[in-house]
């Protein structure tokens, strides 16, 4: 049986190529072992008490959310593992939602062990250690206090402040240089050794690529997810005897 991974889809109701290209690849993944969503499920997060509001909601992220969680959870109930992983833009999401889609909240990081193969999952963003800023807003973002008062505020504020958050990524992003938002390498090879893997798969940096490294003398990797398109996916395949396979594809194959 696959174990298929999967991250940065960004899910978004002004993207519904994207929403449609991922349903469709949930029928295609009935039969397999697991699934891991390592992070950036969705463009924004408010919060699980969304889901409440239903067709109530006019920005259609109820609506969104809930139909996603009916696909995963009928994946679930097919005999698929279902595993969520935090990303930077969807650190709100809670049990309350990884229950309804029946699915599992790993911690990032995550050890697992795969067909006897020890694997790092991570979604990405600790590991740019040279974005200084950014690292700032994680520590806040992932701070329960600060996660308490933002979950206080009416759902059209967090709404709003989502938008706001977003606006100023961008336009953070927009003037910062390449290797800044990439991976540090050194932090890279501290969390591997660490957690003692010789295999590091994560998104977030949305560069799809396999680093073959060496760690201690041995021979190592890093498999970096890509992120969805209105066209495509990307995915990582695990099966029985084999090495990781990093593949994009089509959305109408």
């Amino acid at each position: 049986m696959s174990t298929l991974l999967i991250s940065d889809l960004h899910l978004h109701p002004q993207a519904p190529e994207i929403t449609a290209g991922f349903l469709a690849y949930l029928e295609r993944a009935r039969g397999a072992e697991a699934l891991y969503i390592l992070g950036d499920f969705f463009e924004a997060w408010i919060g699980d008490d969304l889901l409440a509001l239903g067709d109530a909601d006019p920005s259609g992220h109820a609506a969104l959310a809930a139909e996603v969680a009916r696909a995963l959870a009928s994946l679930a109930e097919s005999g698929t593992a279902i595993y969520l992983m935090h990303g930077n833009r969807d650190f709100l999401l809670g049990d309350d939602y990884a229950a309804a889609c029946g699915a599992t909240l790993l911690p990032d990081p995550s050890v697992v062990e795969i067909d006897g193969q020890r694997l790092l999952l991570m979604h990405g963003d600790s590991l740019c250690t040279r974005d200084a800023a950014y690292m700032a807003f994680r520590a806040q973002a992932r701070d329960p206090q600060w996660q308490a008062q933002i979950l206080a505020m009416p759902i059209p504020e967090r709404l709003a402040l989502a938008q706001q958050l977003r606006d100023r990524s961008g336009e953070a992003n927009s003037n910062k240089a390449e290797d800044i938002m990439d991976v540090t390498p050194d932090e890279v090879v501290r969390v591997m050794r660490e957690h003692g893997v010789t295999t590091l798969i994560h998104g977030h940096t949305h560069r799809p690529a396999l680093h073959p490294m060496e760690l201690g003398g041995q021979p190592a990797r890093r498999l970096v997810l890509g992120d969805w398109q209105p066209t495509k996916g990307w995915e990582i395949r695990l099966e029985a005897g084999q090495p990781p396979k990093l593949r994009d594809f089509p959305f109408d194959a």
